[in-house]
């Protein structure tokens, strides 16, 4: 038998493909389902039950011991709490980072090495190279799957042990290959949303955690036109669920703004709206996964949301540790918050935390 390694399995088709492609390269496979959340539906069942049953149904298939673990508390501690304290500042947070470095590649990989793995997998699209900085983080071969953007804040010692095995793929392959194979996930859709949340009504969610403070939606010169339900609802950029469609010149509203202290939400006509773009950025809380930046001032491409296409750009590392990005051609809709990750090409550098987009 080959050296363990423990896969984290969600119940969807890429670890369960992970899983069968380690267990085929003759690995001393064992299947490990992280529960992350705790709550039921209208029929008291638990949430997390199906995609259980269907890592079950999988590792039966494959021939490997699979279990389940409780990381709910870790979880609650180390993301969900940052998530609802950045919702309160009006920003709009990315859970899904902050979860694959505290639970995914931190809990679980101690979790893991705890019970004699050499190594943990995990169904991600992406890739590890090796420089003489380190380990490296690279894209995924499938450019509309690659997840290198929620992985960008992994170190050294998190990614000397991670191995990704449908990251070299496509998705059409995977699930060829999961067909081929007889897995039970092998049609199962992709889920969507945020990792804890799923595709349920997100507002209704948020409703359950915090309370909501109704007040004035104004244009950029101050003049009422409509009223928002909690500022924590809205994020920059947003065009749908405003409610005032039709009103003003006819065209479609849109978010540039939120004054926190006097509860307002700023809105503005048109999608080439000034207000809307931006030149640059500051990024705090920088993370590179070398351990250190390229330089002080250096040339790469970012991404200031996951899908989007690489933006040519200047990082320049400030005093205060933070950085000042400035682009090549204009960003749309840069949300503080949510994160900028650095690239030179495939390789993924790392990235901060966006705390305020600077206008044209």
């Amino acid at each position: 038998m080959g050296q363990r390694i423990v896969v984290g399995m969600s119940g969807g088709v890429d670890s369960s493909v992970a899983a069968l492609l380690l267990k085929q390269q003759g690995f001393d496979v064992v299947g490990v389902f992280m529960k992350n959340w705790e709550e039921t539906d209208e029929n008291g069942v638990c949430l997390a039950t199906q995609d259980y049953d269907d890592v079950r149904d999988v590792c039966q298939s494959i021939g490997i011991p699979y279990y389940s673990v409780n990381f709910v508390k870790e979880y609650w501690d180390r993301v969900f709490s940052y998530f609802l304290e950045e919702y309160k500042r009006g920003r709009t947070p990315n859970p899904d980072v902050l979860c694959n470095r505290e639970i995914k590649f931190r809990a679980f990989l101690e979790f893991a090495l705890r019970n004699g793995a050499e190594w943990m997998a995990t169904g991600h699209f992406c890739r590890i190279g090796h420089g003489e900085e380190g380990v490296r983080l690279l894209k995924g071969a499938d450019p509309q799957k690659d997840q290198s953007y929620f992985l960008h804040m992994l170190d050294q010692a998190q990614l000397q042990r991670a191995l990704f095995p449908v990251g070299g793929m496509t998705k059409v392959q995977v699930r060829a290959l999961a067909r081929e194979a007889g897995l039970s996930t092998a049609q199962k859709k992709d889920s969507t949303g945020v990792c804890f949340i799923g595709e349920r009504n997100f507002k209704r969610f948020l409703q359950q955690y915090l309370p909501a403070t109704p007040g004035d939606m104004v244009d950029e010169k101050g003049r009422v036109v409509g009223k928002h339900d909690g500022l924590m609802y809205y994020t920059l950029g947003q065009r749908r669920g405003l409610g005032i469609g039709g009103s003003g010149d006819g065209r479609a509203w849109f978010v540039i703004g939120k004054d926190l202290s006097r509860n307002l939400l700023i809105v503005c006509q048109g999608e080439d709206h000034p207000a809307l773009y931006c030149n640059a950025l500051r990024a705090s809380a920088l993370h590179f996964i070398a351990g250190r930046e390229p330089a002080k001032s250096f040339a790469c491409s970012a991404k200031v949301r996951y899908r989007q296409a690489d933006q040519a750009c200047q990082v320049e590392i400030l005093q205060d540790g933070g950085a000042l990005v400035r682009f090549e051609s204009p960003q749309r809709a840069v949300t503080p918050g949510q994160y900028v990750v650095f690239y030179q090409g495939d390789w993924c550098l790392g990235g901060g935390v966006i705390e305020e987009a600077i206008g044209l």
